[in-house]
Parts: C-alpha cells; structure tokens; sequence
C-alpha cells in the first residue's frame, strides 16, 4: 500500500463508536481518504489546487491529485485543469440518506402537528460531530434567515437543538468537548466564554429543553427537546425556529414547549 494512502489514524480509540472494533484488515483506507478530499471542500474552500487538498487532508500533492482525478472521473468534482471544485452529484450521497433512512420519514406527520400547533417551522435534528444536521423539516416557508434546508449543516455550540444535546452528553464527554474546542463567535449574543457554556449546558440538562437565542442569526429563536426511543436512548432533537420581536422568550417558551414536548413523547414507542 503507498504510504499516502493510510488512514490519518490507525488507533482503535480514535475511530467513531460504533466502529472501534472494525479489524485492520477490514479497512480500506483509500475510501477513507477519498471521502476526506470531498469534505475538505468548504464556504472557505470551495475551489482549491491539489497541493490545497493535500495540505487540508494531510496527504501529498501526488496523491491528493490522484484521488481528486478519480472524483472527476466519476462525476463529483470537476476541474479547469488547476482549480478543482465540486459538482452536484455530491448530494445524491445526502439525498441517499433522506430516501433510505427509517427516521426522516416517519417523523413527518409528527412535525406536521409541530408546525400546526406552534405556526413555526419544526425540525428534527440529529448531532455529527461538532455539528447539527437537519434531517427532517415541516412548516411554513418564511423568508428568513434562520429556515433551515434538509441537510443543513450548523454548529452545535449555537443552536437549541446542538446546545440540548452537547448538555445530554456523559459528564467526562461534555467536558472533554469544552475543554479541546474554540468557541466560535457569530454574533454579539454568542456565548464564547466555556465558564459560561458549562453554565448554561447544564441548566439545560436539568430542565430537559434548550433555548437559543440569536446566537447564529439576529432576530432568530430555537427551542429544542430531546427526542429518545422506547430505550429512553437519545435520537435526536426536535426543534422550531421563530423570528424575534413579537413576543418575549417567556411566552414563546410557554407556547412551544409543550407542543414539543409532547410530540416527541408520542413518538418514543415509533423511534
């Protein structure tokens, strides 16, 4: 195998939990690094040089070419010789998930009652990584700015539906968290001080429900409850976003909250 195309880490610990099992001889490592070139690409990168995508994957320019020319050759990065981009069908692979997974279609006749009995948008959302992913959405189409696509990605740290379930963590997980990432800052309302996140992490576990409040987006509300199977496992969040302005933290919370809360309680015996 050339050099370029092991894995960045081959210690057991370092894999995901599900897969920290996974037999060495079991891993192909240049999926690993193929799948690593496509996520490279971000806002901050959307077009890069294949000595770019080494330098952000960790591999040489060689072989970062290699595998950012096999991509093209199967149709999810193009190329004007120099700069190499993606292409739209990176999303068959996000699309892929929506049409196969049991969750995002079972949860829709659940975010309908969300939507009806809140005239917000509801999603359900799940956690990976440091991020919140949106795998689910019913409600009305406002033009604002804090109306997620399926399949939008955004920080943990800032949002009801991340803050929830960073709170719902292990004790030693949270900490950990807290203690090796840098709290971005979006706008003035940003919590960034970790004292202060440690705080309101755990206010939020005690009661059981997060909310956010122009932490990302100005003018924009999140409010989020755990959703957990018959198991009592945790699944998710489900979660509105609202704009600010016509009532006060106190009343949306009043109307929300128990809509959400019992939504997601109807639906533990389904998840």
């Amino acid at each position: 195998m050339d050099t370029d195309d092991r894995p960045v880490s081959t210690r057991p610990s370092d894999l995901p939990e599900p897969d920290r099992q996974l037999d060495r001889r079991d891993w192909i490592a240049g999926l690993e690094r193929g799948l690593d070139v496509l996520v490279a690409f971000d806002d901050a990168h959307p077009r890069m040089t294949a000595s770019e995508a080494g330098e952000r994957t960790g591999m040489t320019r060689t072989a970062a070419r290699r595998y950012l020319l096999t991509l093209r050759h199967l149709g999810y990065v193009a190329s004007d010789g120099k700069l190499f981009w993606l292409t739209p069908r990176v999303l068959r692979l996000g699309q892929s998930y929506l049409e196969s997974a049991r969750l995002p279609r079972i949860v829709q006749p659940f975010l309908q009652r969300v939507a009806l009995g809140t005239h917000e948008i509801a999603y359900l959302s799940v956690a990976d990584g440091d991020e919140v992913v949106y795998i689910a959405r019913n409600g009305p189409n406002r033009n604002m700015n804090t109306g997620y696509v399926l399949g939008a990605r955004v920080p943990a740290q800032v949002t009801a539906a991340g803050m929830l379930m960073l709170a719902l963590r292990e004790d030693a997980d949270r900490e950990h968290w807290l203690a090796t990432r840098d709290l971005r800052v979006f706008t003035p309302h940003t919590i960034a001080s970790k004292d202060r996140m440690r705080v309101e992490l755990a206010r939020i576990r005690s009661q059981g429900w997060a909310l956010s409040e122009q932490q990302l987006d100005l003018n924009s509300r999140g409010i989020a409850v755990p959703l957990r199977d018959r198991h009592g496992l945790l699944v998710g969040a489900l979660n509105v976003t609202m704009p600010m302005g016509h009532e006060s933290s106190e009343d949306a919370v009043a109307r929300v909250l128990p809509v959400l809360r019992e939504t997601a309680q109807a639906m533990r015996s389904l998840v």
